[in-house]
């Protein structure tokens, strides 16, 4: 009779339910090592760089961006998209893994619901500054006003800001409830003073009592429930700003599905970044295993190839629809004037996560660092593809023009990248990468003979 061969560990070391605390704790509460400080000073001086260039366009004005009468949309609306990609992977591995009860998450989760926070915080900035005029940001916002002025619903940037601040809500509210247990077991760690003070308001007077833990479970199944459907229903609605579009390249149904299948794809690519970055920053590799850099790597592999589906499908419809408008436009994208970033995008997004098929790479820690930093860069070659080539040859050849980014607006990427890595790098500093609780469920899993000596050593 065959046996199928055992799973690798979820967690690896001689661990015990205690020692499983203090191996989480530990890097949180102790002195910082180099690698965080190392990564902390870069983060911080790309923020600033970037909290200048923000003030130098809201005090010029937009004008200090590249952009002109025919590319409208450009730098802005292209990496604002891509963050709003990378938030999504926090939900799908939070909610829809939880639903379907996948062990492997544990570790990995805590890294993922914040970097849907911090993804969603930087994406917010650049519809915010496009206005020219940040202080009438209220007008988005549908409200009573005596001025008796309304959105335009039939807009979608206005379904934008209602889905966008829904997800951004219950994100927040999801991540921040699976945080509380392990802000209680920080709090009962610390003797005393304003730390633990702060620590007890933060944990909402959590007991560990079985009511709690009760209470705990429920409320976490309703948020994943919720979130689930906006994992899809988020950036259907970003991509609708394109779709409902008359611009050839732009005005397709496949947009939706394409668009979300994207935002998983370059969203778990960056939780790959992260996490390797934290395993290596924090000491946490017996948490942080290859197994789950592997797992990662097989949803990479998957969506990475709905993507290239979604490229073919895109091409095909161009040539099967007889538009000649359609035709000329993804003809343009491959051949014209920006036809090295079409190739980068390819490059970056289908031919270098076909590699993950193979085992070796697949379970590669270095590779899989190289290659997540490779699919974001071509994920976020993939939204100025489809904004900027669709856009810079319009109908009328009096309107061609080229577009072409100024310094500051690679500034503002640039920083948006650093106030990101420094929320990050700040986050684990202040609460526990890891779930604690969650990590000491899968001990069994991780091998039946050692969990049952730990038991009887912690006796």
């Amino acid at each position: 009779m065959l046996q199928s061969p055992l799973r690798p560990p979820l967690i690896e070391g001689n661990k015990t339910y205690r020692s499983i605390t203090s191996d989480i704790l530990n890097p949180m509460m102790n002195k910082a090592g180099k690698y965080w400080y190392l990564g902390m000073t870069i983060s911080s001086l790309a923020m600033m760089f970037g909290v200048f260039m923000i003030f130098w366009t809201v005090w010029q004005g937009i004008g200090t961006w590249g952009e002109n009468r025919t590319v409208g949309w450009a730098f802005e609306i292209t990496t604002f998209v891509w963050w709003i990609g990378i938030g999504h992977a926090g939900t799908f591995i939070s909610a829809i893994l939880l639903l379907f009860r996948q062990k492997w998450r544990n570790s990995i989760n805590r890294s993922a619901e914040a970097m849907t926070i911090f993804a969603v915080i930087c994406a917010a900035l650049f519809p915010l500054i496009h206005l020219g005029r940040p202080l009438l940001t209220f007008f988005i916002f549908p409200y009573p006003n005596t001025r008796g002025l309304w959105v335009n619903f039939n807009s979608p940037l206005v379904w934008d800001v209602f889905a966008i601040s829904t997800y951004f809500t219950i994100s927040l509210v999801f991540w921040y409830v699976g945080l509380i247990p392990d802000i209680g077991t920080v709090r009962d760690k610390i003797k005393k003073g304003l730390k633990k003070n702060i620590y007890n308001f933060l944990s909402f007077g959590w007991k560990g009592s079985a009511r709690d833990w009760h209470r705990h479970e429920i409320t976490s199944i309703m948020l994943a429930a919720i979130a689930t459907p906006l994992v899809l229903s988020v950036h259907s609605i970003v991509s609708m700003d394109f779709a409902s579009s008359i611009i050839p390249g732009w005005h397709t149904t496949i947009f939706p599905p394409y668009f979300v299948a994207g935002a998983i794809f370059s969203g778990f690519a960056m939780v790959q970044t992260l996490l390797i970055i934290t395993r290596k920053a924090m000491g946490l590799e017996d948490f942080i295993t290859p197994s789950h850099i592997e797992n990662m790597n097989k949803i990479l592999i998957a969506t990475g190839s709905i993507v290239a589906l979604a490229y073919m499908t895109e091409m095909f419809m161009a040539w099967y629809s007889g538009v000649e408008y359609e035709h000329y436009a993804f003809m343009n994208r491959a051949t014209g004037p920006y036809w090295w970033a079409y190739l980068i995008m390819i490059t970056c997004n289908v031919v270098s996560s076909q590699l993950l098929w193979i085992k070796k790479l697949r379970t590669s820690l270095a590779f899989t660092f190289f290659l997540s930093i490779v699919i974001n860069i071509g994920m976020w070659f993939e939204r100025f593809v489809i904004i900027v080539t669709s856009l810079h040859r319009d109908y009328l050849t009096s309107s061609w023009t080229m577009y072409k980014p100024t310094i500051v607006e690679f500034g503002l990427l640039i920083g948006t990248l650093g106030i990101f890595f420094t929320a990050f790098l700040l986050f684990i500093r202040i609460f526990p990468v890891i779930s604690i609780s969650e990590v000491k469920s899968v001990l069994k899993i991780s091998g039946e003979k050692q969990h049952k000596k730990d038991l009887s050593h912690e006796k």
